[in-house]
C-alpha cells in the first residue's frame, strides 16, 4: 500500500512539475531531470529508483503536452516543437488558437498510444538493425537535406539558409555556453517570427472556443504513423532531436496541411521522449537528458532497468498523457479567453524581452550574440517565403559532421 501511494504521489508531482516546465519558455525537462540526478544520493535514502524514474517520466510526458501553449499563444518555442510556431501562430491570428492546442494534444495522445503499441516492433528492429544503420545514418540526413532543397521552389535561397544555419550551428555548439539550443532555436523560429508578425500589423482576434475539432482521419493516421517512425529514428541514434524527427517525418507524407502538421508536431514531441526507452532497453543507450538521468539513477543504486520496469514506465506514460491531454485543453481555453485582452504589439515586445533576459541569465552575453545572429538568419525564410525547415540545418549539419 505504501509503495502504491509513493508511486501515485510521484506521478502527481511529476505532472505538476511538467505543467510548470511546459508553460515556461527556457526551462527544459532535462534541467529538472539533472537536478534530480544530482540530488539522487540524498533522494535515494527516502525513495526508490523506480519512484524517481516515474517522477521523471511523468514530468517529461506532461511537458511535451503543455509546451505547445507558449509556442502557439506567445511564439516562444520549445526545442520539441519549434517547427510548429508558424502554423500555430497562424491559427491564433485566425481566432483558432484553441484548435491548434487541440490538434497538438490529439497528436500527442494518439502518438503515445501508437508508440506503446509499436514499442515491441521498434525493439525488435533496433536489436536487429542498429549496428547496420548506425554506420550510414549521416548519409540519410544528407539525402534529407538534398530532398528538402529540391522540394522548395526557391532553391537558391534554400541553399543560402541551409549553409548559413548549418555553419552557425557548428559554431554555436563549439561555444562554451550552458544551453546552446535555447538562444539558437528561439532566434531562428521564435523571435524572428514575432518580429515579422509585429511589422505585419497583426492583431489577435476573438478566439473561437469551439466544442468540437474536425480532423481528417486518414491524414491523422498518416501523421501519427510518420511521427512515430521519425521519433523512433531520432530516439535510437545519437545526437538527434525531436525537431529533426519532424523534418524526417515530413518527407514521408505529402499535403499534410496545417491540421495534419500540428498533429504531427504533437506526436513527435511526445513520442521522441517515450520511444527513447526503446534504445535504453535494446542497446543500453540513453538518448535524451531525462532518460540519461533515469539510467544513471538506476546505475548508482546498483539496480538494473529490467523489462518490467520499462513496462511500468509505459503505463505511467499513458496515465500522465491522459491527464495532460485534459489539462492542456483546459489551459488552452483559459489562454484563449485571456489573450484578446492583451495588446498584441506589447505582448510581442514583452515576450522578446523575456526570452532575451532568460538567455542572458542562462548563457550570459555570448548567448545574447547567438540570439541576435539566429534571429537575423531566422528572418530570411519569412522574407523570401521559403520553408522554415531549412533552418533545421543548424542541428542536422552538426549531427552529420559528428556522425561522419
Amino acid at each position: 500500500m505504501e509503495l502504491i501511494l509513493e508511486v501515485l504521489l510521484s506521478i502527481i508531482v511529476g505532472i505538476i512539475t511538467g505543467i510548470f516546465t511546459g508553460l515556461t519558455p527556457g526551462i527544459h525537462i532535462n534541467m529538472v531531470a539533472m537536478m534530480v540526478l544530482l540530488s539522487s544520493p540524498f533522494l535515494l535514502e527516502h525513495f526508490s529508483p523506480l519512484t524517481l524514474g516515474i517522477f521523471i517520466i511523468s514530468l517529461g510526458i506532461t511537458h511535451t503536452f503543455l509546451d505547445s501553449l507558449p509556442s502557439i499563444f506567445f511564439g516562444a518555442p520549445d526545442e520539441n516543437n519549434i517547427l510548429g510556431v508558424l502554423p500555430g501562430h497562424r491559427y491564433l491570428l485566425r481566432g483558432n488558437g484553441l484548435m491548434a492546442v487541440k490538434l497538438f494534444s490529439i497528436g500527442s495522445f494518439l502518438g503515445l498510444i501508437f508508440g506503446i503499441i509499436l514499442f515491441p516492433i521498434f525493439y525488435i528492429i533496433t536489436i536487429n538493425t542498429y549496428g547496420f544503420f548506425e554506420k550510414y545514418f549521416a548519409y540519410i540526413l544528407i539525402f534529407v537535406i538534398i530532398f528538402m532543397i529540391f522540394k522548395d521552389n526557391k532553391k537558391a535561397w534554400s541553399i543560402v539558409v541551409i549553409i548559413l544555419s548549418g555553419t552557425f550551428g557548428m559554431i554555436v555548439f563549439n561555444l562554451n555556453i550552458k544551453d546552446p539550443l535555447f538562444p539558437m532555436l528561439s532566434g531562428l523560429f521564435g523571435i524572428s517570427t514575432l518580429i515579422i508578425s509585429y511589422f505585419d500589423n497583426n492583431n489577435i482576434p476573438k478566439q473561437n472556443i469551439q466544442e468540437k475539432t474536425n480532423i481528417d482521419r486518414k491524414k491523422t493516421f498518416l501523421s501519427v504513423l510518420a511521427g512515430n517512425i521519425g521519433s523512433f529514428i531520432v530516439s535510437t541514434f545519437p545526437g538527434l532531436s525531436s525537431s529533426i524527427a519532424a523534418v524526417i517525418s515530413m518527407q514521408f507524407i505529402k499535403d499534410l496541411g496545417d491540421k495534419g502538421f500540428m498533429i504531427l508536431m504533437g506526436c513527435i514531441g511526445t513520442c521522441s521522449f517515450m520511444i527513447s526507452l526503446v534504445a535504453l532497453l535494446a542497446v543500453d543507450k540513453a538518448r535524451n537528458g531525462a532518460i540519461i538521468a533515469i539510467y544513471n539513477i538506476f546505475n548508482s543504486s546498483s539496480e538494473s532497468l529490467e523489462l518490467w520496469i520499462i513496462i511500468v514506465f509505459l503505463i505511467v506514460s499513458l496515465i500522465a498523457g491522459a491527464i495532460s491531454f485534459i489539462i492542456s485543453i483546459k489551459i488552452g481555453v483559459l489562454f484563449s479567453k485571456l489573450i484578446t485582452k492583451i495588446d498584441y504589439k506589447m505582448l510581442i515586445i514583452t515576450i522578446i524581452l523575456f526570452i532575451t533576459i532568460m538567455v542572458l541569465i542562462i548563457n550570459s552575453w555570448i548567448g545574447l550574440l547567438v540570439l541576435i545572429t539566429s534571429t537575423a538568419i531566422g528572418i530570411i525564410p519569412g522574407i523570401t517565403k521559403i520553408q522554415r525547415t531549412h533552418s533545421m540545418s543548424c542541428l542536422m549539419i552538426p549531427v552529420i559532421m559528428y556522425l561522419i
